[in-house]
């Protein structure tokens, strides 16, 4: 039987990669090749489309956030910013539910503050997902309403939620 380099390159890797992956799992993820990284996850998109996504939709809510934050500081708040900022937050997480694919973590060799303990903990983080956005449609609703009372404790609820996750889920926080 006749062992072609490449066989053997590729057994060689496979030994190598089984090993890491019994290592003490302190050792940095190892860089993923560009075949593999251009593998798309469930959610049909590449880790760094998924990643690039879900940043992109939450500078988003961030950016509705400041200003439903900077709007309640002021005397006279613009209703109509408010309102507009609230509805936001539930449409940019409309689609919350598949931003977090198996294979979309840290491990995809792409950079992400995701921390890995979110695929480990899975039923955790998507409760605390799932408590994100009831807090964001209360949000919603207490604006539309033009309940300035409503809209502050609605939007510190929604915050204590987004705390709750990060804290727990998102490394430099």
């Amino acid at each position: 039987m006749t062992i072609r380099p490449t066989s053997f390159a590729l057994a060689a890797f496979a030994g190598f990669a089984l090993l890491a992956a019994c290592g003490s799992g302190d050792a940095p993820a190892a860089s993923v090749d560009a075949e593999t990284a251009a593998l798309p996850l469930s959610n049909g998109m590449t880790a760094a489309e998924t990643i690039d996504a879900r940043q992109t939709h939450l500078k988003a809510v961030g950016k509705a956030f400041k200003t439903i934050s900077d709007g309640l500081k002021e005397s006279e708040p613009d209703m109509a910013a408010l309102q507009a900022a609230a509805a936001s937050v539930p449409a940019e997480t409309a689609t919350m539910a598949d931003w977090f694919p198996d294979g979309s973590g840290p491990a995809s060799g792409v950079k992400t503050d995701a921390l890995p303990v979110i695929w480990e903990a899975r039923a955790d983080f998507d409760s605390k997902m799932a408590d994100f956005t009831a807090a964001a449609a209360t949000l919603d609703t207490a604006a539309q309403a033009g309940d300035i009372p409503a809209i502050t404790e609605a939007f510190k609820a929604t915050g204590a939620t987004c705390k709750a996750c990060h804290q727990t889920y998102r490394a430099d926080d």
